[in-house]
Parts: C-alpha cells; sequence; structure tokens
C-alpha cells in the first residue's frame, strides 16, 4: 500500500469537466483506495492505493472519461516527492498564492525547455526542476503576464499547476 497525492487536471474550471469531490472519491475507492480525502473542488486527492501507482493513475483516468465522458490527466506523487517540490522551489515566495508548482506527467527534454524558453514571460518566471515546473506570477495567476499554457505546449507533457497554499496543505493530509 502506498500513500499518493493523486491530482487530475483541468476540472471544475469554466464550467467545464465537471467532476464532484465526492464522486471523484469514490471512482478513487472503486478501484481499491482507502483512507480517501479531498482538498477543494480542483481535482486534488490524498489516498492509499493498492499497488503500482501508475497503473492506479491510468485507471482513474478511464473511470474518469467512462463516467462523465472525458479524458483528463492524472498524475500522483508521493507524499515525500510533493514536499522534495516545496522545498526545491527556486524563487523566492512573496505571496503564497502567486507561486505555484506544476507537476508534470514526465521530465521534458532540454530542447523541449529551450523552446519554452522562447516564450515571452513579462515579470513572471518558471523553472523546471526535475518533473516539476515552479512558477512566480509577478502579479498572481489571474493577471499573468507569460503565456504558461504555450510553455506547457513547449515543453511536451502535460501538466497540472497547485499554488504552494494548496501544496502545504496535501502534503499536510497525506501525513495524517
Amino acid at each position: 500500500m502506498d500513500r499518493r497525492i493523486v491530482l487530475v487536471r483541468a476540472v471544475n474550471v469554466g464550467g467545464t469537466a465537471k467532476l464532484p469531490m465526492a464522486q471523484w472519491r469514490e471512482l478513487a475507492e472503486s478501484l481499491g483506495a482507502s483512507d480517501v480525502a479531498t482538498y477543494i473542488a480542483s481535482g486534488n486527492l490524498v489516498c492509499t492505493i493498492p499497488g503500482d501507482h501508475h497503473g492506479f493513475d491510468r485507471a482513474l483516468e478511464s473511470a474518469v472519461e467512462e463516467r462523465f465522458g472525458f479524458f483528463r490527466e492524472v498524475i500522483s506523487r508521493s507524499p515525500q516527492q510533493v514536499s522534495a517540490a516545496l522545498t526545491n522551489h527556486p524563487f523566492d515566495v512573496v505571496e503564497p498564492k502567486f507561486s505555484y508548482v506544476t507537476f508534470l506527467a514526465g521530465v521534458p527534454t532540454a530542447d523541449a525547455i529551450a523552446a519554452a524558453r522562447k516564450v515571452p514571460t513579462g515579470e513572471d518566471r518558471w523553472e523546471v526542476v526535475g518533473a516539476e515546473m515552479h512558477i512566480r506570477y509577478a502579479e498572481g495567476a489571474g493577471r499573468a503576464q507569460m503565456k504558461d499554457a504555450a510553455i506547457g505546449r513547449a515543453l511536451g507533457v502535460a501538466g497540472t499547476a497547485r499554488n504552494l497554499n494548496t501544496v502545504r496543505k496535501l502534503v499536510e493530509l497525506a501525513a495524517c
């Protein structure tokens, strides 16, 4: 049994891809997860999973698509990996809600990172550390100066972002 922080990309934003958290928990439990908890309505799940986390993530993707009719990537990490991402955040944190960790589905290539560097960022900053992209928005995500979707496309790997407040809370929940 493996404790995991499980994140689903792009749900419950802008009226699309509705995924009620009670049903998100039920899906995880139907696949054998235990000690299941969600945090806010953006697809954050903490649970203990049976077997291989990669297989569990893919099974959740399939279950969401079958039940709700849309595909969204599921990306999970161990609590230790998420805690390390916090520790490795390369930017000064002036306001935690302006700083994010994007958990990537894989490690982008050096060429992909070089291509992403060509996207203008204004005063916003980003850096890839392993399989995470760290972001600091100068004025908050709602007033982003960089085109993070263009950066994500250039990196060539799916990802899902959470602000540092949420990341810290998920680590806390996983420790319970």
